[in-house]
C-alpha cells in the first residue's frame, strides 16, 4: 500500500470519526476540565498532559514541511506560519498560564488528543507540502485565501481574549469556577470554543482543502456538544447566570 493510499484512508477516517464523535459527545461528556470524574482510568497533571497532547501538532506539521519539496515556496511558508502561530501558543504558552493547575486530566483523553494531533498534523502538513496542488504566490490574493485568513485570525484573536478572560476569573491557586464576563462571553457561554471553530473554518477556506475541511468539522463535532453541556451546566451552579446568553453562536445557538 502506497503512502498516498494510507493518507486517503486516514483522511476519510477523520471525516467518519467526526460524525461518530459528535453523536457520542451529545450523550457523554468527555472527562476533562469540569467533567473530570472517576472511572476513566489514570490521570496526569493538566499542564504536563496538555503539552504532551498538543506537541505533535507542532512537530508533525513542521516535519511534513521540512521533508516536503515546497520549502522554498511562499504559500507553504505562509501556511506553516499560520499553523504554528496557533499551536506553539496552544502547546507551550497556554498551559503555563492556566490557573487551577492542581486539576488533572485522564491519560485516556491525553492519548486520544495526542493521536488526533499526529494524524491531523500529518494530513494537513503533507497535503500542503506534497500531496495537494501547488499553491502559487498568486493564492495570496485569491478571495478564498483572503476570506479564510481573515476568519482564521479573527478566531485566533477571540481565542486569545477568551483565554485571558477565563484565566483572570481565578486568583493564583484558585480552582473554582465563576461566571465569565466581557467580550463575546456577554453573548455566549463558550466564546473560547467559538474562536477555535472560527479559526479552523478559516483554515479550511484558506487552504481550500479536504484536510482543512476535515479539521474544521472535527473541531465543531467536538466543541458543539461541549458548548451545549457548558451552557446547561452554568445555570445549575449560578442562579444569576445571564439568560440572554446562547451556548456558542450569538442570538442563535
Amino acid at each position: 500500500m502506497s503512502e498516498r493510499q494510507i493518507y486517503d484512508i486516514l483522511l476519510m477516517a477523520v471525516f467518519a470519526m467526526a460524525a461518530v464523535a459528535f453523536i457520542v459527545l451529545l450523550f457523554i461528556r468527555a472527562p476533562y476540565g469540569r467533567y473530570t470524574r472517576r472511572g476513566w482510568g489514570a490521570r496526569i497533571g493538566n499542564r504536563l498532559g496538555w503539552v504532551i497532547m498538543e506537541s505533535p501538532a507542532v512537530i508533525v506539521f513542521a516535519l511534513c514541511f521540512a521533508l516536503g519539496d515546497r520549502t522554498a515556496s511562499v504559500m507553504p511558508i505562509v501556511f506553516l506560519a499560520m499553523w504554528q502561530i496557533h499551536y506553539v501558543r496552544r502547546t507551550f504558552v497556554f498551559p503555563f498560564r492556566m490557573r487551577g493547575n492542581r486539576r488533572r486530566m485522564t491519560v485516556l483523553v491525553m492519548t486520544l488528543g495526542l493521536a488526533f494531533n499526529v494524524i491531523n498534523g500529518y494530513l494537513n502538513g503533507r497535503y500542503i507540502n506534497a500531496f495537494g496542488p501547488v499553491y502559487s504566490a498568486a493564492w495570496l490574493t485569491d478571495p478564498r485565501f483572503i476570506a479564510g485568513a481573515l476568519l482564521f485570525f479573527a478566531g485566533f484573536a477571540i481565542n486569545i481574549h477568551s483565554d485571558e478572560v477565563l484565566r483572570r476569573l481565578r486568583q493564583p491557586g484558585e480552582g473554582s469556577y465563576k461566571i465569565p464576563r466581557g467580550g463575546l462571553f456577554e453573548r455566549v457561554s463558550c466564546a473560547n470554543y467559538l474562536g477555535e471553530i472560527t479559526e479552523w473554518c478559516g483554515w479550511g477556506i484558506a487552504t481550500w482543502s479536504l484536510p482543512g475541511l476535515a479539521f474544521a468539522l472535527w473541531t465543531a463535532a467536538n466543541l458543539l456538544p461541549r458548548a451545549r453541556a457548558h451552557h446547561k451546566w452554568y445555570p445549575t451552579q449560578f442562579p444569576d447566570y445571564p439568560q440572554r446568553r446562547r451556548a456558542l453562536i450569538p442570538f442563535i445557538f
